[in-house]
C-alpha cells in the first residue's frame, strides 16, 4: 500500500484562476485547486471531490486567484512625503521639496516607511518589489518582517565619493538570497546625470561579478534626453551602453526620453534589459512624451508597471498603473482596439517579472514557479455584472478588492486581515516620526537637481 503524501503547506480550492495571458485573451480557469509546498506551486488543476492535506486550506469561492502583483520600480520608504510635494515642477519637487527633506530621513524613518509602504501593497495585491532607496539594510528588515519578496538597491550618488558605489556594492553582496531566497538585490547608481562614467562602469562590473541587475533612472524624460545629446552627443540610454550598465543587465526606471535611436540599441540587451513604467506620477508632471511602450514591445524589450515613490505617485497600486497605462495607450494609439485587456494582464504578470529577471518564476500561476498568489473578490457593486472578467481585473477593481495575499505560501493577509504587521503600532510611530521629516528649513539637500 502506498504511503499517504504529507500535507501540503497550502491548499487554495474552488476559485477562478488567471492561468494564461499569452493569446489572443486572458484564460481563466472556474473550479480550481492550486496546491503549495515549499513556497511553490506543486499542483493546479481542476478541484477534486476532495481537497487534498494541507496545514491550511483557503476556500476561495466566488474570487479570481491571479498572480501576485509586481511593482517593478519604486522608493518604498517616501511614504513619509506622500502628498508632501503637490502641483510643482518636477526641477522644484526635486530642488525645493524632496530633496531638501530627504536630509532629514534616518534609518528607523526608512525602516517605518518601509514596513508602512509593505502594508499598503500588501492590502493592493503587491507582492514583489523593486526598491531604490537609502538605508537599505533597514529596508531589508522591513521586508523579512512583512514578508514580502522584493529586490532591493542602495542608491548613490558620485557625489559621495568612492564610498556610494561601495556602499551599494557591499550590501548588494551581503543581502542577495536571504529571506529565504525572497530578497534579491541589484547595484543602484542613481542616474547617468548624477553619476559619472567610471562609478556607472564600476556598477555594471560589480553586477556581473555578482550575478545581480543594476537599477538606475535613464532617460526619465524628453528634455533629460535632449540635454544629454546637447551636451555630450549620446543618449542617456547610449551612457548605459557605453559603460555596460545595458550590458550587465539593467532596470530602466521610467525611459519617458528613449528616442528612436535607443530603440534599435536596446533590442541588443532586451534579454536582460528591462524599462520601467508608471503613468501617474508622468502625467502629474506634465513630462510629455510617455515611454513608448510599443515600440520596446515591438523589438522584445520587456516592459512593467511601477508605481515610483508616493511622493509623486500617491500610492503603491499597480491596478491604477495597469488601468491608467491601458487607457492611455488607447488614447496615444488613437485606437479604442489596441492596448487589449489580456496585454495589460501579460504586462503586469510575465513582462513586469522578466523586467526583474524572474520570468516563469513571478507573474504566472504555474507548477514550479513561487507560490505569488493574491486572490480577488469581484463581487462588488462596482463590479457587477461581470461580463468581460479580464476587463473587471483591469478597468473596475479596486485595491480593496484583495482579500487574501500570499507570497513564497505564507498568507500575508487574509480575509483583508493582515497577518504580520501590526496596524496600530506602524501608523502610530509612523505619525509620530513624518512630523520632522518635512522640514525643510536648515536649507541644505542631498543632490542639486540639474538634469533640466
Amino acid at each position: 500500500m502506498d504511503p499517504q503524501p504529507s500535507p501540503a503547506d497550502l491548499v487554495i480550492v474552488n476559485c477562478t484562476a488567471l492561468v494564461d495571458t499569452t493569446g489572443e485573451s486572458a484564460t481563466f480557469a472556474p473550479g480550481t485547486t492550486i496546491e503549495v509546498r515549499d513556497g511553490r506551486i506543486t499542483h493546479i488543476g481542476p478541484d477534486a471531490a476532495q481537497p487534498p492535506a494541507a496545514l491550511e486550506v483557503i476556500d476561495a469561492r466566488g474570487m479570481v486567484a491571479m498572480p501576485g502583483l509586481i511593482n517593478t520600480h519604486t522608493h518604498a520608504a517616501m511614504t513619509l512625503f506622500r502628498g508632501a510635494a503637490e502641483d510643482v515642477s518636477v526641477d522644484d519637487w526635486f530642488n525645493a521639496y524632496v530633496w531638501p527633506m530627504e536630509v532629514n530621513v534616518g534609518e528607523r524613518d526608512v525602516y517605518v516607511g518601509t514596513l508602512l509602504a509593505a502594508a499598503e501593497m500588501i492590502e493592493c495585491g503587491v507582492t514583489t518589489f523593486a526598491d531604490h532607496y537609502f538605508f537599505m539594510h533597514q529596508a531589508a528588515q522591513a521586508v523579512i518582517d512583512s514578508g514580502l519578496r522584493a529586490n532591493l538597491g542602495s542608491a548613490f550618488f558620485s557625489s559621495q565619493g568612492p564610498e556610494g558605489l561601495e556602499q551599494s556594492v557591499a550590501f548588494a553582496e551581503q543581502w542577495n538570497g536571504k529571506a529565504d531566497g525572497r530578497i534579491t538585490t541589484c547595484i543602484a547608481p542613481h542616474a547617468p546625470y548624477t553619476v559619472h562614467d567610471d562609478d556607472l562602469r564600476g556598477a555594471a562590473d560589480a553586477a556581473r561579478r555578482l550575478g545581480v541587475k543594476v537599477h538606475t533612472h535613464i532617460a526619465e524624460d524628453i528634455v533629460q534626453t535632449q540635454k544629454s545629446i546637447e551636451t555630450r552627443g549620446i543618449s542617456p540610454v547610449e551612457v548605459g551602453e557605453i559603460t555596460g550598465v545595458l550590458d550587465a543587465g539593467c532596470i530602466i526606471a521610467h525611459g519617458n526620453g528613449i528616442v528612436e535611436r535607443d530603440v534599435e540599441i536596446l533590442s541588443s540587451y532586451a534579454d536582460r534589459t528591462g524599462v520601467t513604467h508608471g503613468p501617474k506620477g508622468y502625467l502629474k508632471f506634465a513630462l510629455g512624451p510617455l515611454t513608448p511602450i510599443p515600440a520596446l514591445r515591438a523589438v522584445g524589450v520587456p516592459v512593467g508597471f511601477c508605481t515610483d515613490g508616493v511622493a509623486s505617485n500617491n500610492t503603491l497600486d499597480i491596478f491604477e498603473s495597469m488601468r491608467i497605462t491601458a487607457m492611455v495607450q488607447k488614447q496615444l494609439a488613437d485606437d479604442a482596439t489596441s492596448f487589449r485587456t489580456v496585454e495589460a494582464l501579460r504586462m503586469a504578470g510575465p513582462q513586469s517579472a522578466a523586467v526583474l529577471g524572474e520570468r516563469g518564476r513571478l507573474g504566472e500561476l504555474r507548477e514550479g514557479a513561487y507560490a505569488d498568489v493574491i486572490l480577488v473578490d469581484t463581487s462588488g457593486f462596482h463590479c457587477q455584472p461581470v461580463h468581460d472578467l479580464a476587463a473587471a481585473l483591469v478597468y473596475s477593481v479596486q485595491p480593496t478588492d484583495v482579500r487574501t495575499t500570499i507570497v513564497h505560501g505564507n498568507v500575508l493577509m487574509r480575509d483583508r486581515e493582515l497577518r504580520t504587521i501590526d496596524r496600530t503600532a506602524l501608523l502610530a510611530e509612523f505619525r509620530e516620526r513624518t512630523r520632522a521629516i518635512t522640514d525643510r528649513s536648515h536649507g541644505r539637500s542631498i543632490q542639486d537637481y540639474q538634469a533640466h
